[in-house]
């Protein structure tokens, strides 16, 4: 069940090696199973669900945790209001809307909803 604030994905970049390297890894190594989101995406559901993104024009520098909100703009005031610092403001993508933070020690972490 998804609850505003709790840990929901985990999208992780893979633009050091090409996707198919990346897929073919994990799958040898941990058994994992991938479904392709078009050439540059691929996600996985793995005891948590996230996905690897190739493309270099977009994708995060380093792991990124995605949380999960009912209430994606009052998330966005509570991340403000509480020393966050907005680094994407509110977007849509193919799934939902999200928008980008950094905490007080320079993580970003993402919060997604409908």
């Amino acid at each position: 069940m998804k609850q505003t604030g709790k840990l929901d994905y985990l999208e992780m970049p893979a633009t050091g090696g090409t996707l198919d390297s990346v897929k073919a890894f994990y799958s040898a190594a941990f058994s994992w199973s991938f479904t392709d989101y078009g050439p540059t995406y691929s996600a996985y559901n793995e005891g948590l669900e996230g996905g690897f993104d190739a493309d270099a024009s977009g994708a995060v520098a380093k792991p990124l945790p995605v949380l999960y909100s009912e209430n994606l703009e009052q998330t966005l005031a509570a991340v403000e209001d509480a020393g966050g610092r907005i680094v994407r403001p509110i977007f849509s993508f193919p799934g939902g809307r999200r928008f980008h933070f950094t905490d007080p020690a320079g993580n970003e972490l993402a919060v997604w909803g409908q």
